[in-house]
């Protein structure tokens, strides 16, 4: 019989890694449970190497520096981490819960979901040879910057990665072209107003309609969408930043009450499950912001609740990390 944890985090992005650090501070039996083969998340799979700005303590920090911190972090109390594992049922077993994997099975007290926006799949160029070109001067996500210096990069899309990346590469490409099918960003407004200050070329009102190379991509054909007029573009590089797909997956058969892809939530992040928490991006509740930084406190209050929880003599507050001695 697998071994009891108090606390199975499903999950192991920024949320779910503060939220093992915090179960360990509170002295609980942790493991945490992930499909991908790296802590990290979306920040470690879609932009290691972007800046994140919204993280309190840091002006600035790349992905990967934030996720090594949070890594080591959570690594400090010794949880358990089992990674490529994708939970695909989750059941109550007398009185603990029975999480199971491709892989095997898994016990828990308790259980804290930290699965962002669940699996994601980047949405496509829909233009004739994005297919062929994909990892040949196409990408939908930069694992390593190295790969742009020098050249030049064609961007797509109006949103805050697409922003972001154009104000990233802009001082190390050749050259950086922004292409939107509208006038207005989705960006936020200092992003945005840096973009329109900066040396990134814009192409508004356009989209592509093709991807031309041979072994490697060569050019992209644009198409004006007010006017229909062409214009072929030089490239060495396309870095498309639609948004993604993204879906709960098997999480709909657990028995939880969902609102879209979204888990509603109490002020205490338990959700219709007795023992079993959310926290991070899907969490829902009135006034809900998406950020890191929402995460990380959601996940204290739902490692706290469900301390007490666990041992209904514990208070919900620990006191402060500060003054605990190791």
């Amino acid at each position: 019989m697998a071994d009891l944890f108090d606390l199975t985090i499903i999950g192991g992005g920024p949320s779910g890694l503060f939220a093992a650090y915090y179960a360990g501070f509170r002295s609980l039996k942790v493991k945490i449970i992930d499909s991908l083969e790296e802590l990290g998340g979306q920040v470690t799979a879609l932009y290691p190497e972007k800046n994140i700005f919204d993280v309190a303590g840091f002006p600035k920090i790349y992905g990967r520096d934030l996720v090594k911190n949070l890594v080591e972090q959570a690594l400090q109390y010794h949880p358990t981490v089992c990674l490529g594992e994708k939970v695909e049922q989750v059941k109550k077993v007398d009185a603990a819960y029975e999480l199971t994997t491709q892989k095997g099975y898994h016990r828990s007290r308790a259980i804290l979901i930290t699965i962002g926006v669940g699996a994601f799949n980047p949405k496509k160029i829909p233009a004739p040879g994005s297919e062929h070109f994909l990892g040949k001067g196409l990408a939908y996500f930069v694992p390593e910057i190295k790969r742009y210096l020098g050249k030049r990069v064609v961007i797509v899309g109006g949103g805050d990665s697409a922003v972001d990346w154009a104000l990233n590469l802009e001082p190390r490409a050749a050259s950086v072209t922004l292409v939107h099918r509208r006038d207005g960003f989705r960006a936020h407004e200092e992003s945005v107003q840096q973009l329109k200050k900066s040396r990134v070329t814009l192409k508004l009102f356009y989209e592509v309609k093709e991807l031309r190379g041979k072994e490697h991509l060569e050019a992209v054909v644009l198409v004006n969408n007010k006017t229909q007029a062409e214009e072929m573009l030089p490239t060495d590089e396309v870095l498309a930043c639609l948004g993604f797909d993204a879906t709960v997956g098997p999480l709909a058969q657990w028995g939880l009450t969902l609102q879209g892809n979204d888990i509603p939530v109490t002020t205490k992040m338990e959700t219709n499950l007795p023992g079993v928490y959310a926290a991070g991006d899907v969490a829902h509740y009135p006034g809900k912001v998406k950020l890191i930084a929402c995460g990380f406190g959601e996940a204290a209050v739902a490692v706290n609740n469900a301390a007490a929880y666990l041992n209904p003599g514990a208070s919900v507050f620990p006191g402060h990390s500060s003054s605990q001695s190791k």
